[in-house]
């Protein structure tokens, strides 16, 4: 494989290595590479790498990776930037269509604000006193009254690889309610440590704070440490609808990278 080129973006923090490959010439995704071009020391450092390429029935397909290399489920940041990212490259229009793991999504870009219509939801459960949501990836809510203090690192590494979640394991986001919304801090799977925001975490943190009556339907303000996002949604007898994730979007450098 020749040297490749890249842009990296960031939304609210949650950083990535997004890269064209309408020709195809990344193939299924070398995951010693992904692990290489997502490393903080030894590459361009990402919380993941993502694929615009080409799909027969959408504006374009996103296909997401963990830093760890291996494929990832939908990432709600990573779709807002990969949409950005589209506008920019001429691949597709200010409201991009476009195939993700979950499903197709519509997105809406005005300047450097990406809204993300999100997959409906219609799995969630309570598990030992908190929600397990599943928002194209999943997502166990666990509201503690001191964020600031809570050991994200520590409890949410245990609680990722729970028994509980067997086999495949959660991400685990640690929310407050505030004056204004809702705090969040998320442990990512695949990751493998506390990044600076979700889209999907903050969104099943939204939707959980309005399942237990903490906060209302949106839009709901959520801060994390990478800013601050926005999410809306509708709730249905059987499923979460009209799931809206707003926020940031920003384009960091482009570049080229041995392969």
């Amino acid at each position: 494989m020749a040297d490749i080129p890249f842009d990296k973006y960031q939304g609210a923090g949650n950083d990535f290595v997004i890269i064209d490959d309408r020709e195809g010439g990344f193939g299924p995704g070398d995951p010693d590479l992904i692990r290489r071009l997502c490393d903080r020391r030894f590459g361009v450092g990402a919380d993941g790498l993502i694929l615009v390429s080409r799909h027969d029935r959408a504006d374009f397909e996103v296909r997401y990776f963990n830093a760890d290399g291996r494929p990832g489920s939908m990432c709600g940041n990573g779709a807002r930037c990969a949409a950005h990212f589209a506008l920019r490259k001429g691949i597709a229009g200010p409201k991009p269509r476009f195939q993700a793991y979950d499903g197709v999504h519509e997105a809406e870009i005005s300047g450097g604000t990406v809204r993300l219509r999100m997959a409906d939801v219609t799995g969630w459960r309570i598990v030992e006193g908190h929600y397990f949501i599943d928002t194209g990836s999943p997502h166990y809510v666990v509201f503690t009254p001191a964020l600031d203090a809570t050991d994200v690192e520590a409890e949410g590494r245990r609680l990722r690889w729970s028994p509980l979640f067997a086999p495949g394991g959660t991400n685990v986001d640690f929310a407050e309610t505030t004056a204004d919304g809702l705090s969040v801090r998320t442990f990512e799977r695949g990751v493998e440590a506390e990044t600076w925001a979700c889209g999907t975490g903050v969104t099943a943190a939204a939707i959980a704070s309005a399942l237990l009556g903490l906060s209302g339907r949106g839009p709901v303000g959520v801060r994390t440490r990478g800013g601050l996002l926005k999410v809306e949604f509708e709730i249905r007898a059987d499923r979460i609808t009209d799931i809206w994730l707003t926020g940031p979007a920003t384009f960091v450098f482009a570049g080229t990278v041995a392969a």
